[in-house]
């Protein structure tokens, strides 16, 4: 940890790319340094189609009341879609396969939602 007070600059926030792969494991491969899923979500223009299923899901859920309630809900799917990214990524892949990643697991979870999962 840094001291900031000393003019450092803080740590930055862990990203996507900050958890080691261990050897073999092809769960988690490197994904871009810099690329949080934040950034993943920008780059593909996917935010309103990742709203519509948060919004299900709080729906489903009785909405929240609090925004400690708010995480207890979204956190959980957030981190399904990035290790559905991790899984699914690959060296190279284009902005354009990156959004068919985001949107085929979206549209995976929203038809689960509607059919009763």
């Amino acid at each position: 940890m840094t001291d900031q007070s000393a003019g450092d600059t803080p740590e930055k926030e862990p990203c996507i790319s900050d958890a080691p792969a261990e050897a073999g494991d092809a769960f988690h491969p490197e994904v871009p340094v810099g690329m949080t899923l934040e950034s993943i979500i920008n780059l593909t223009d996917e935010f309103e189609h990742l709203n519509e299923l948060v919004m299900l899901h709080i729906g489903r859920s009785g909405g929240f009341t609090c925004t400690a309630s708010y995480f207890t809900i979204v956190t959980p799917l957030l981190d399904m879609l990035e290790a559905e990214i991790r899984f699914r990524y690959h060296e190279g892949m284009s902005r354009d396969q990156m959004k068919l990643v985001v949107q085929d697991w979206i549209d995976k979870e929203i038809a689960g939602m509607q059919h009763g999962r």
